[in-house]
């Protein structure tokens, strides 16, 4: 053999060692120090921990966020069914098209449910396919409900006052238009039964419907609606709806026996001061969860790019579990 020549088997540098081959892989490869994609799920801090456990901690994080979604989709759509419903048997549904949004309180059912399902369907479509797309349209609906109740309930607390000195005025106006919408009237006597009262400040306030009003030729005139009366069901099986009749024209002594004259302002205002500590702990309870649906889906979303990046970057794409796992050791 020449001089100058060298055989590959014995080529080695000075020192004695062999050089590593230029095709060698990153998992045989000898230089000292982290691979580069290990460097980047060490700053990716707590979504690189989970991108490097991605079977595991990203299979958890998908569980819940689907699990959660999923249950609050059913209620959703329960609840824009009932709405659908509602509005079809009231006739609103069908006069609705072509024309004004009818003023119906089943009518905010239906939208309220119509957005809550589409964002909730979002989050479980999202953490099923590992959609990072989904999982943002998911996270920006929860935020945007997170700030609409951030406002209403900063307006609540400013308007406090006034609301209270409003509720006789708007019990006023619930009586005058009683007969008018079914859900108004259902209101009303719900409130009437559960309260036990009758009226805003007395049983007298009922003048002010134009048909229980003792002037009016109607038959109902000088009467009350069934909801005033003591005893409603008179140990029967329905309501009674004559029980409150001519009760307006009765004296008080002779009427205490039949309806409650106790009117429903001070027992409702008494209410809404014993009640208001319980709708804040409930309001807080939905305001902590859909936060926690907010962390976890940004989480995932994290673990997801981080994943894709160690995948995209590695010169074996079938190792890049195999990688992660071994990152996820030395970390």
């Amino acid at each position: 053999m020449e001089e100058g020549e060298r055989s590959p088997l014995l080529s080695q540098d000075a020192g004695g060692q062999e050089p590593p081959l230029a095709g060698s892989s990153p998992l045989t490869s000898r230089h000292p120090g982290p691979a580069p994609w290990e460097d980047q799920a060490r700053r990716a801090g707590l979504g690189g921990v989970l991108a490097c456990c991605f079977p595991w901690g990203s299979s958890c994080l998908k569980c819940l966020i689907f699990l959660s979604n999923f249950v609050f989709s059913l209620l959703s759509l329960l609840a824009l069914a009932i709405g659908l419903w509602g509005l079809a048997v009231k006739g609103s549904l069908g006069s609705s098209w072509g024309g004004p949004l009818p003023a119906d309180p089943m009518l905010g059912l239906v939208l309220g449910g119509l957005a809550f399902s589409a964002v909730s369907l979002a989050g479980c479509l999202g953490a099923l396919c590992e959609n990072a797309f989904l999982l943002r349209c998911f996270s920006g609906g929860i935020l945007a409900f997170l700030v609409l109740e951030a406002v209403a309930g900063a307006l609540v607390v400013a308007f406090w006052g006034q609301l209270q000195d409003d509720l006789e005025h708007v019990l006023h106006m619930a009586i005058t238009h009683y007969q008018d919408d079914p859900d108004l009237c259902f209101l009303i006597d719900q409130v009437q039964l559960g309260l036990q009262c009758c009226g805003v400040a007395s049983y007298q306030d009922w003048q002010w419907n134009l048909y229980f009003n003792c002037s009016s030729p109607g038959v109902q005139a000088c009467s009350l609606p069934a909801s005033c009366c003591i005893d409603p069901w008179e140990d029967g099986a329905s309501v009674n709806d004559q029980c409150g009749f001519g009760a307006l024209g009765l004296d008080e002594d002779a009427a205490q026996r039949v309806v409650h004259l106790e009117g429903c302002g001070p027992p409702l205002l008494q209410w809404l001061h014993s009640n208001i500590w319980a709708a804040g702990g409930y309001a807080i309870v939905v305001v902590v969860v859909q936060g926690a649906e907010l962390l976890l889906a940004t989480q995932l979303v994290r673990a997801l790019a981080v994943h894709k990046r160690a995948a995209e970057r590695s010169p074996f794409p079938h190792t890049a579990h195999l990688l992660a796992n071994a990152a996820m050791v030395r970390v």
